[in-house]
């Protein structure tokens, strides 16, 4: 009788967030959308930030799918990037990572009306509160620690972030 032939384990798919998150992100997506439901993957973040709404949506796919999500910070994981590397379930950050926590900031290069400029701010107000509390949620602490890493507009080092508890430090 023949031995039963076991299948070779496949390693999680391994996705980049590299570069500003922004409009062009379908690739990522398609990416993120590869990896079966309820599945590992790893992401590899080395992002200055970019658009907060592209953040969330990374978050949201993360979450939807309930991906097994490990985040590894191998360079820079700032401003809105740290939004979908909080979503992973397990975080990795290198003595030279560096995350960059500050309030979020609207700009427009359009001439807006003084009208429509109070509606942004107003929004930014309500999503800069939300995103604080849901960085928080994701991370598993309080409110206070990212409010003042945000107000003080903080670079926090991979030591820093692991000896808060947000993340585990490997060497490398």
């Amino acid at each position: 009788m023949s031995e039963p032939i076991e299948e070779e384990q496949d390693s999680p798919i391994e996705i980049a967030i590299a570069g500003e998150l922004g409009e062009d992100n379908a690739d990522l997506y398609e990416k993120i959308l590869a990896v079966p439901e309820n599945e590992e993957c790893t992401f590899y973040f080395d992002s200055p930030g970019g658009s907060s709404y592209a953040a969330t949506a990374l978050v949201t796919l993360i979450r939807l799918r309930k991906l097994k999500a490990t985040g590894i910070v191998i360079g820079e994981c700032s401003s809105a990037a740290i939004w979908p590397f909080a979503a992973c379930q397990k975080r990795f950050v290198s003595p030279w990572s560096v995350l960059l926590f500050h309030p979020m900031r609207w700009q427009s290069e359009e001439n807006i009306g003084f009208i429509e400029a109070n509606e942004w701010v107003r929004h930014y107000k309500h999503l800069h509160e939300e995103m604080d509390s849901l960085l928080a949620r994701l991370f598993g602490v309080e409110e206070d620690l990212i409010q003042k890493w945000s107000k003080a507009n903080r670079f926090v080092t991979g030591p820093e972030l692991a000896e808060a508890g947000l993340a585990e430090l490997i060497k490398v």
